[in-house]
């Protein structure tokens, strides 16, 4: 007998030794995964951090309805939502979940220590406890950072740039955002120091609390505003460029569709790429390997955008280091 039909006998000898519904359960398996974000269930995907998710998955080879169920849950800016959607995606017994924000995946983290968790824009994962290092997150979580505490004293310095008269800059946060809170402000302020600059902290917990922030930074003679990252403030885009826009405040965020707005600027990671990329964690989950083992992800570029008609409506000159700068001008 030749060694190739040998190979053929040990093959087939060797698939019938295991069980046929093995071969179909794995031909057939239909992943299931959970999502938890903190802002509003969008009416179209298209162009949104879920939609972005899912196309990453796509390119992974798993497409909703077919081998994929997804299980979404939106707390719709109400953090209070967080633990009951965490518990409600932990009965179901789910492959894999995604969490979107520090409040998120603080929740789903403390109703879970087995179901594998990927993370997607989290400003402080080793400081707000969900790694014990970024390379050796050691639990059952790991994902993509957004390096918010590294961006927020570059925002201030294109601020500076832009309006070098400035001496008090507001910085709206949400307080139930820890990592906001935590090492943002930590470290915003102590560039405010090394630029003689006042940093003012200004809370702002829901929707209705946002105007008596502004109030309170008037009161305050804060001469611009960096607004933190944050699903809330997200949501409530109109309302703080309105706000700005009456009082004649710059300000500045994180993604372009800030800038686009009409906030003066905006500096930070892409808004979708982390969540297209987190998918690349949770195919590397469901094929087995351990979140403890996955390093958590940094952004390696970030975007400068300005708009050109807000400057102008303020009456700003754009200096020309931020013109080179900027990856757009948005007019």
């Amino acid at each position: 007998m030749n060694n190739r039909r040998k190979l053929v006998i040990a093959l087939g000898a060797s698939a019938l030794a295991v069980p046929f519904g093995s071969f179909a359960q794995q031909q057939g398996k239909v992943w299931r995964v959970g999502y938890l974000s903190q802002i509003q269930r969008p009416v179209s995907f298209e162009n949104t951090q879920p939609g972005a998710f899912l196309q990453g998955m796509r390119e992974f080879g798993y497409v909703e309805g077919k081998n994929l169920t997804m299980e979404w849950r939106f707390a719709s800016d109400n953090y209070d939502l967080h633990p009951g959607l965490a518990a409600e995606l932990v009965r179901l017994n789910l492959d894999a979940i995604v969490t979107q924000g520090t409040p998120a995946s603080r929740a789903v983290q403390q109703a879970t220590a087995t179901i594998s968790i990927v993370m997607v824009n989290v400003g402080d994962p080793v400081g707000s406890g969900f790694a014990k290092s970024l390379a050796r997150p050691g639990g059952n979580m790991t994902g993509l950072a957004n390096l918010s505490a590294e961006i927020g004293p570059k925002q201030l310095e294109m601020l500076l740039t832009m309006v070098p008269r400035l001496s008090r800059v507001a910085v709206l946060l949400n307080p139930t955002n820890t990592a906001n809170t935590g090492l943002f402000l930590k470290n915003l302020q102590a560039a405010g120091v090394s630029a003689n600059i006042t940093i003012l902290p200004v809370e702002a917990r829901n929707a209705e609390n946002i105007d008596k922030a502004f109030s309170t930074l008037l009161r305050q003679r804060a001469g611009a505003v960096i607004v933190s990252f944050d699903g809330l403030f997200a949501a409530q885009r109109p309302r703080i460029t309105a706000l700005a826009a009456k009082h004649r405040l710059p300000t500045i965020r994180a993604y372009k569709e800030d800038a686009e707005s009409g906030y003066l600027m905006s500096y930070g990671p892409n808004a979708l790429d982390p969540f297209r990329r987190s998918a690349m964690l949770v195919d590397k989950s469901l094929k087995g390997a351990k979140p403890a083992d996955l390093p958590v992800e940094q952004p390696t570029k970030f975007e400068l955008f300005i708009n050109g008609k807000t400057a102008k409506a303020l009456g700003l000159k754009i200096p020309q280091a931020l013109l080179i700068m900027a990856d757009k001008m948005i007019d």
